[in-house]
């Protein structure tokens, strides 16, 4: 039996970004300093690290999970320290680097029909439970995936708004909704610890030049309103309820607008994906609205290795 101890996560750091001189600060949560490169480790350590010590499962046994990305990649990581074995089901379509870091970890790919999306790989899940003994993390209905935020990443961004002095207590959060785990859990944790929170939903839309042609770059994991931005999906969640979310708004940033500022956080130094773009662009036109003491915090959500195959890299040219 391997040690649970070794799946504690050190804290990700907060730090201050402006990507013009006339631009404003925004606050960015590097989660892509996590060991698999995404915030999904958060809840995959949450998730399995739970069943583990309730016995739900053991050094062995089977984990299946629905996701095209990030998710599965955590999922695999975190099974591969448990001597878990693991399965992604997915929608075919998805980057090469995503499957092979699956692989790399251990994990077994299984993909579905691409048309028929995110439910086709939910019915294929659906299956293979009926099938076999398996542990099904349910990424998008399990209130644990919120958890792991609140008890983790918002508990770590408090302490480091608290050392960053303000005379303002109210902080602007933007997220795009995937699960909703990160919006719910994130804005939970934050009013724990005193803060007045005005999170801010982001929606991607299509626009620019490849606005009617985005099937070219289409993730299977997307939202409907633009198929370049990973990881952003419509009405898929469980966990995520605008209607229970105090002072939610929605901004909608336009695809290319994400693209574009996902390259310029590269060129800064943040080796990070399309939804971390389409966050900080979000927060920069949010903080453009808000009194200066007002902090404006994001999340860098993952790693620019897995979309090196991807519009990202493919259409970045100088």
């Amino acid at each position: 039996m391997k040690s649970m101890d070794r799946l504690h996560l050190a804290p990700t750091p907060l730090v201050p970004v402006r990507l013009s001189d006339d631009g404003p600060t925004v606050w960015c949560k590097c989660e892509f300093m996590n060991p698999s490169g995404s915030t999904k480790d958060r809840i995959a350590a949450f998730i399995l690290s739970k069943a583990w010590r309730e016995g739900v499962v053991g050094r062995g046994d089977l984990v299946a999970e629905v996701s095209s990305g990030s998710t599965s990649i955590a999922m695999a990581m975190v099974c591969a320290r448990l001597g878990l074995r693991f399965i992604a089901i997915m929608p075919e379509g998805v980057s090469r680097e995503r499957i092979l870091m699956i692989q790399g970890f251990g994990g077994e790919v299984r993909c579905t029909a691409k048309e028929l999306g995110m439910n086709g790989a939910n019915e294929a899940c659906r299956k293979l439970a009926a099938e076999t003994k398996v542990f099904l993390p349910r990424q998008f209905e399990n209130l644990d995936n919120a958890e792991a935020h609140r008890l983790g990443t918002a508990v770590e961004i408090a302490a480091d708004l608290e050392t960053h002095s303000s005379a303002s207590r109210m902080v602007a959060f933007t997220s795009g909704i995937g699960t909703g785990g990160t919006m719910v859990g994130i804005c939970q944790g934050l009013r724990d610890h005193g803060f007045e929170v005005r999170p801010f939903a982001v929606r991607p839309v299509a626009s620019g030049t490849n606005a009617m042609c985005g099937e070219c770059f289409s993730s299977p994991e997307q939202c409907s309103f633009s198929s370049r931005i990973p990881g952003v999906l419509d009405g898929m969640s469980r966990i995520y309820c605008p209607d229970d979310i105090e002072h939610l708004c929605e901004v909608e940033i336009g695809d290319e607008l994400a693209m574009n500022t996902t390259r310029a956080l590269i060129r800064a130094g943040f080796p990070v994906g399309p939804s971390s773009g389409m966050n900080v662009a979000a927060a920069i036109e949010v903080a453009k609205g808000l009194p200066e003491d007002v902090r404006v915090v994001t999340i860098l959500c993952d790693r620019m290795e897995r979309y090196f195959s991807t519009e990202l890299f493919t259409a970045w040219t100088d």
